[in-house]
């Protein structure tokens, strides 16, 4: 087997592009770049059939073959949030493990929230011996966090996923162990909203250090302003979980945050080029009676009002980050301001600077990426309609998961038409087909395209609960991810008539679906000790006397009794409708 690196174009693109030649010469892998022969390296591993890991087999044989092979997106990305359930540095190991078996180049570690602070960080050691864990408290302004998420009161009880967090030591092994496997991890922190975790943090550090008779440094990093009577509920419910927009001490302490993760970085070799701030789901009417953001509204009356103090408190930190030489990605708030009508409206003044926003509201502000994109910004697709891995399978009571985005599963993943959403956007969140939401909405235009840089699966741990639930809704959906933010476009991506393009698009589809059963399953089965990944149960119907019967997966087998008892792997298989 020869690796090696040379200058190599596929398509026109070099970054990541490989080449594999199986003859009767042996395997030859070249690549642009190192990720490129990590590529090649992989698509030899995926050759190797499934009857080898079954019989473990000491040999195998494979076929003479010839591949080029390039990424679709140069971004192609895992948000995996830990801060509202906690997940072990070996489960997250696991999924490194994954994602670069399918070529995912990128890991979004979701490590603060309004729920948990899940990164050591020196200096500031409230943030995980507070922020880090759930107990009881003695009301809302306690400087402590309340149980959530079926976590229990009990901070020490390390069966529960509501406490925990890594040490500086083993975020660096993390970092290393991905940057081995060709991922970036993209460490995040969620500001102005979603920061409940950093602000009981940082106010349990103010009255520590206020005890002590020491108010200069009390005041450093506290993020909250004290004489605040604002009245919001976020959407979480959270009264009391936004920074302070008006308050220098808050810039501070992202600035301190920021340097330390650096520091983490280069401590693992690597360099930190992006940061995730967050962004998202600010509360209607946040600091309309806070007298610091009415100090920053009267020195700064272009602002005009209290809905757009969110745009000038990102419009504040981006020099700071800027300067850090970062890439700044949030979630698409941070391209937008509100309009007279109290509207969210793209915002240009940050296209041209080095702003990425994730989109994922395409339910409820159906062309927000086009807009976005085509007022010149990059952006990211996050769509909840296909990308949200928390979002359960399909109906039925027993199938855990969420849906107030929809049911999401390995086809939805899989059938996504990046340069026009609407035609694989096909039902609301109650799974009602979609028929007008589009009349007169913006599409993207041709020479926007470029803005899409890539796209990104979600999964949110509100309801996950260890590393099977986990596992279970990652698997089978990654594969159908994959294949949209690698393969190349797919023909039925261009078909305007729907028929036309289901046609066309459940061929391929069958195709594929029989690959992930007949391959990727067996392997996975035996891979790390064995993922936990999810099987569908069989549909049935009786029509006119005869039970048919199919499977999400087309290429699983449906076994079947007629006497009552359990079927098993000798009983007969379902080919036809059975009387």
């Amino acid at each position: 087997i020869q690796l090696r690196k040379g200058a190599l174009s596929v398509n026109g693109i070099t970054q990541e592009a490989y080449q594999l030649n199986i003859s009767e010469k042996g395997v030859a892998i070249k690549g642009n770049d190192a990720s490129g022969v990590f590529y090649g390296v992989q698509s030899l591993i995926q050759l190797i059939p499934a009857e080898a890991y079954l019989k473990k087999a000491e040999t195998v044989g494979l076929p003479f073959i010839a591949i080029e092979d390039a990424p679709r997106f140069k971004f192609r990305s895992l948000h995996l949030d830990v801060a509202r359930n906690f997940q072990t540095k070996e489960t997250v190991k696991r999924i490194i493990d994954l994602l670069s078996m399918y070529k995912v180049n990128h890991l979004l570690l979701y490590t603060a929230d309004d729920e948990g602070w899940r990164v050591e960080i020196e200096g500031l050691p409230e943030l995980t011996s507070v922020g880090g864990k759930r107990q009881h408290v003695a009301g809302m302004n306690a400087p402590a966090l309340h149980p959530a998420y079926g976590s229990g009161p009990d901070a020490d009880d390390k069966t529960k996923t509501g406490s925990g967090f890594y040490t500086r030591a083993e975020f660096i092994e993390i970092l290393k162990y991905a940057n081995e496997r060709h991922i970036k991890i993209i460490p995040e922190m969620n500001m102005p909203g979603h920061a409940l975790a950093a602000i009981k943090s940082m106010e349990a550090r103010y009255e520590r250090l206020m005890k002590e008779g020491k108010e200069v440094e009390a005041n450093e990093y506290r993020l909250i302003d004290p004489d605040d009577k604002s009245v919001y509920l976020s959407a979480q419910a959270y009264k009391n979980n936004v920074v302070s927009v008006g308050r220098e001490s808050v810039y501070h302490f992202i600035e301190k945050v920021v340097d330390e993760y650096d520091k983490i970085y280069k401590e693992a070799g690597l360099k930190m080029d992006i940061f995730h701030m967050g962004g998202d789901e600010v509360a209607e009417g946040v600091w309309e009676k806070s007298p610091l953001a009415a100090k920053v509204l009267k020195d700064n009356p272009q602002i005009q009002g209290a809905k757009n103090l969110q745009a000038h408190f990102f419009r504040t930190l981006l020099p700071r980050l800027e300067k850090r030489n970062l890439i700044v990605h949030g979630w698409e708030e941070v391209a937008l301001m509100k309009s007279p009508e109290n509207v969210y409206v793209p915002n240009p003044e940050f296209a041209k600077r080095p702003v990425i926003p994730y989109i994922w509201n395409n339910l409820f502000d159906v062309d927000l990426g086009n807009k976005l994109a085509n007022a010149g910004y990059q952006v990211v697709l996050c769509n909840v309609t296909n990308f949200y891995f928390d979002m359960s399978y399909n109906h039925e009571p027993k199938e855990p998961g969420l849906y107030w985005g929809g049911f999401v599963n390995a086809w939805d993943n899989w059938y996504f038409a990046p340069f026009d959403m609407f035609r694989t956007t096909e039902e609301n969140a109650m799974s009602k087909p979609l028929k007008d939401e589009f009349i007169g909405k913006e599409l993207l235009k041709p020479e926007a395209r470029k803005n899409i840089i890539g796209i990104e699966a979600q999964l949110w741990s509100e309801a996950i609960h260890g590393r099977d639930h986990m596992e279970y809704m990652i698997l089978p959906k990654l594969m159908g991810f994959s294949e949209s933010g690698w393969g190349k476009e797919r023909k039925w991506e261009n078909i305007s008539d729907k028929n036309a393009r289901l046609k066309v698009a459940k061929a391929e589809w069958n195709l594929f679906a029989n690959t992930i059963v007949r391959k990727d399953l067996l392997k996975l089965k035996h891979m790390n000790g064995g993922y936990n990944y999810r099987l569908p149960i069989p549909g049935a119907v009786i029509k006119e006397g005869y039970l048919h019967a199919n499977s999400e997966l087309p290429g699983l087998e449906i076994r079947y009794t007629t006497d009552g008892t359990e079927p098993t792997q000798s009983s007969p298989l379902y080919s036809k409708p059975i009387q």
